[in-house]
């Protein structure tokens, strides 16, 4: 339950009771209600801005009309207290009893606190990673992958249909290099000396390994071949197998998508051909010639006829080419199929995670997937800005195995998937952010991940300890959801479930924005609300958990860390981290 959307429908009852009975106009617009927390938590729990959005419309002055609602609000039973402040606002606290209810909620749902219906069920498609099938991801990648991971998982949990997926790059020129790559592999396979591998070609050692499977496979057959009669095999099988290798790695870090698309295959499919004569039904391709690039003078460019698409109609800076000089398609008119296709599979949202080198290419792609559907697709475009990888304050080492680049294997080896995936959401994905593989697992304040993991295991350890006086079943969230929580009073404790109660709020606007890493934020609040009640139990008995002498007051205070320890699982759950018992 997002308790700031339930206040504001009891809100706007209020406000069409008042309107019934004659005390407000008939065409009031209620939609710009809101109801939200304070900027200054002394203003009390929430406020809204109802009387400064309605007076002017009602005839009346703003404060006049806060008070008419201060009024009604007073009438509630979960609210304390009502103020109207300000040109206007009407700043309400809730009662004690109201945030025991609260946690008992978080009891009875579990890591479900927080699962919202705003996305109604509507079908997203997001995608993600979709690097070229050349070889192993790399630190890049793996930004790319933890983000739409997350996204997905998120818009989930905020009631939307999620699909994510993959698109196989597999249909152009580096496919071609990789399968020369890998018959110069296979050549090795078979005993001959390569020497350096030539410029041009993909160097890393991971193509060993598909050299001698073909070698293994199909012995020295192609060996006496022209390029002609065994390209199209060799790249068959190198992507094949470079895909395998791309599936271990996303398993690695705790992705499985649930589609994988090829390239390749809408092109034979004739998908290209399609989106092209939808174009042109649309009266949206023509011949012409595109004027020079920005910093081209005009003597340096050689204008020539193209096949272009009216991507100016749409918003874009420039019309764009669907045909190269060959007569070849270019890669984005590949992807509008891909696009034109994602929409006939029902999809009206899309959502791709980009690398940050393809900020040029937003425009283009919102403009095409516009055009395609006929306004009725929205795509969205999230970059990803680059990582740069360190060890102690110094640039990480190149991978042999790679060659030229850190592999996301050898980073998942090095400090784990959780880690990786956490860490990688501490900060918004179009910004840049430093990854320093000693930093990530210090056991300090400074450390998000271990901060968030730190709470949550602090609470098992709570609960684990209690079991010396108490039984297991009475430790159950169910069970500690009906005791009593009257003694839950101290300022800490219920700012403590303020913060639980905002997780509902949190998720939906988190889902709305398409910002998963608003969930680390809110993690790190609850982790330090509550490290700060810990602490304030050393030194103030009164306020530890556990008290021998007093049942009650220990179970009610074990409902608190269990709640706590819930919401962390909820939050954590999003980015697709296993929250840990306990820290060694």
């Amino acid at each position: 339950m997002n308790l700031f959307e339930t206040f504001r429908a009891q809100l706007v009852t209020i406000v069409g009771e008042m309107i019934a009975a004659k005390a407000l106009p008939t065409d009031l617009n209620l939609d710009r209600i809101t109801v939200e927390p304070p900027r200054d938590a002394s203003h009390g729990d929430l406020t809204t801005n109802a009387a400064m959005v309605l007076a002017g419309p009602a005839g009346l002055k703003p404060r006049e009309l806060a008070a008419k609602i201060a009024e009604q609000l007073q009438t509630l039973p979960s609210v304390m207290k009502v103020e109207v402040a300000g040109p206007g606002f009407v700043n309400f606290e809730l009662s004690v009893a109201f945030w025991h209810d609260q946690m008992r909620d978080i009891l009875d749902q579990g890591v479900a606190f927080g699962d919202s219906r705003i996305g109604q069920g509507k079908k997203v498609n997001v995608e993600y990673v979709s690097a070229n099938p050349t070889g192993p991801l790399h630190v890049a990648h793996a930004r790319g992958a933890v983000t739409g991971d997350a996204l997905a998982l998120l818009l989930r949990k905020a009631g939307y249909d999620v699909t994510t997926e993959y698109y196989i790059n597999d249909a152009g020129s580096q496919v071609d290099t990789l399968a020369r790559s890998a018959y110069l592999r296979y050549r090795e396979a078979l005993g001959e000396t390569i020497g350096e591998i030539p410029e041009g070609l993909y160097p890393g050692d991971y193509l060993i390994d598909v050299g001698k499977a073909l070698a293994a496979r199909d012995g020295d057959q192609w060996l006496i071949l022209e390029e002609d009669q065994w390209l199209a095999e060799f790249r068959k099988f190198s992507v094949a197998a470079m895909m395998d290798l791309v599936r271990d790695d996303l398993q690695c870090l705790g992705v499985v998508q649930d589609v994988f698309t090829s390239e390749k295959a809408l092109v034979d499919a004739g998908a290209v051909d399609d989106v092209l004569q939808t174009l042109s039904d649309k009266g949206l391709i023509y011949i012409g010639a595109l004027e020079p690039p920005k910093g081209m003078k005009p003597d340096d460019w050689e204008p020539r006829p193209q096949t272009l698409f009216k991507a100016t109609e749409f918003g874009d800076d420039t019309d764009r080419p669907l045909r190269k000089s060959d007569g070849s398609w270019t890669y984005f008119a590949n992807d509008i199929a891909y696009h034109l296709d994602k929409y006939r599979r029902g999809f009206n949202l899309m959502i791709d995670v980009f690398g940050a080198d393809h900020g040029g290419y937003v425009k283009r792609m919102k403009a095409a997937t516009t055009a395609i559907s006929g306004g009725e697709a929205e795509l969205e475009i999230k970059l990803c800005q680059m990582v740069h990888l360190m060890k102690g304050g110094e640039p990480m080492r190149m991978s042999k195995r790679s060659g030229n680049f850190v592999t996301l294997r050898e980073l998942i080896d090095e400090v784990g998937k959780d880690v990786v995936r956490f860490i990688m959401l501490t900060r918004s994905s179009d910004s840049q952010m430093e990854f320093d593989l000693q930093k990530v697992l210090e056991q300090s304040r400074d450390n998000p991940v271990f901060y968030v993991q730190y709470a949550h295991a602090r609470c098992r350890s709570v609960l684990r300890n209690a079991q010396e006086a108490l039984s297991v079943a009475d430790l159950e969230p169910s069970h500690l959801a009906k005791v009593p929580l009257a003694r839950i009073d101290d300022p800490a404790e219920l700012e403590l479930i303020r913060i639980m109660a905002n997780w509902p709020r949190t998720v939906e606007a988190a889902a709305t924005a398409q910002e998963p890493h608003r969930i680390a934020y809110y993690l790190n609040d609850l982790a330090t609300q509550f490290h700060g009640l810990w602490n304030m139990g050393k030194d103030d008995a009164r306020l530890r958990f556990i008290h021998s002498d007093d049942r009650e007051l220990t179970l009610a205070r074990l409902a608190l860390v269990q709640a706590v320890a819930l919401v962390i699982a909820s939050g954590l759950a999003v980015f697709g981290v296993s929250p840990m018992e306990e820290l060694r």
